[in-house]
């Protein structure tokens, strides 16, 4: 079978390696533009680039396939693919390449679909408490991840389970699904499944207005925007006037302590008040250090019991 892959992040790596791993012929892969990062502004391939070009993939970074597409549809058109894949892209594609391949353009989303559309589905799952979330492999149509559904395959949440090592998980469980539906797919094995609208959500893009903890909210809602913003944007509260990333957390107890929200209430293990329990910092960053686990954070610093973050 031949595919064009389309992918820019982490999360598209494993699914672009499983597909050289089997055996497909990956005629070309579109990325995004490399983009300045780092202090020094430096530019960066994508990680989907970087795999290309190990394995000697012509790679196209085009900056839209809407607006500037007339010569990238005509690439592809003239590669004709069986199949585009697509796997965190970034870009919408137009129906212009949507026409294009013999069994159309299949898109890896870290969701079960219709639930959490849109850029950010791992963390807004965590965010949100969800007990399970998965993959869904569907067919591209115009809209943002409203097209028809080919498999699905679920996964629980674990209680303390990070967005981060969530988004890992997702990203190889996402590679088996991709492979699993090429090829029932070319066997004429799956029957596509229109969405059903009235359950769709929406997951936006994460902001840092997202990041500052309310230690007045219940004790669950905290520990869950402690996870779902881990690693980026990460949740955030100020000790001693000055700001502190918290990547990890656990639920110390679902019972009030008598101690005003945000009060540091046992300094050995840096447990700290919410409106109905105590949460407890597990690994932590202080502006200006490296991130750490609080029980290296703790040793090099002293909080006293009653201080009050926020």
């Amino acid at each position: 079978m031949k595919i064009i892959f389309m992918g820019t992040p982490d999360f598209a790596v494993p699914t672009l390696k499983k597909l050289y791993d089997s055996g497909y012929e990956v005629q070309a892969v579109f990325t995004q533009p490399d983009k300045p990062k780092g202090r020094g502004y430096k530019l960066t391939p994508p990680p989907v680039k970087v795999l290309a070009q190990e394995h000697d993939t012509t790679v196209y970074q085009p900056q839209s396939l809407k607006k500037d597409g007339e010569e990238y549809v005509k690439i592809i058109a003239d590669l004709a693919p069986d199949c585009i894949v697509v796997a965190a892209y970034g870009k919408m594609l137009p129906k212009s390449v949507l026409d294009i391949p013999r069994l159309g353009c299949v898109n890896v989303h870290g969701s079960l679909l219709p639930k959490y559309r849109g850029a950010g589905p791992i963390q807004w799952a965590v965010l949100n408490d969800e007990a399970e979330t998965g993959i869904t492999t569907m067919l591209m149509g115009e809209g943002m991840d409203t097209g028809d559904i080919l498999v699905e395959k679920a996964t629980p949440i674990g209680e303390n389970e990070t967005a981060a090592e969530l988004f890992d998980r997702l990203a190889e469980m996402g590679a088996e699904v991709l492979v699993d539906t090429l090829e029932k797919l070319d066997k004429g094995e799956i029957t596509p499944v229109k969405q059903d609208e009235s359950l769709a959500t929406y997951a936006p893009m994460l902001t840092k207005e997202l990041c500052p903890i309310d230690f007045t909210k219940p004790v669950r809602k905290i520990h869950k925007q402690i996870c779902g913003l881990s690693d980026w944007p990460c949740a955030t509260t100020v000790l001693e006037g000055k700001r502190l990333k918290v990547y990890r957390s656990e639920i110390a107890s679902t019972k009030p302590c008598g101690k005003p929200a945000g009060t540091v209430v046992d300094n050995s293990d840096f447990s700290v008040a919410c409106s109905d329990g105590v949460i407890r910092f597990t690994q932590v960053q202080a502006e200006g250090s490296k991130r750490m686990d609080t029980a290296d954070f703790l040793r090099g610093r002293h909080i006293e019991n009653g201080t009050v973050l926020g």
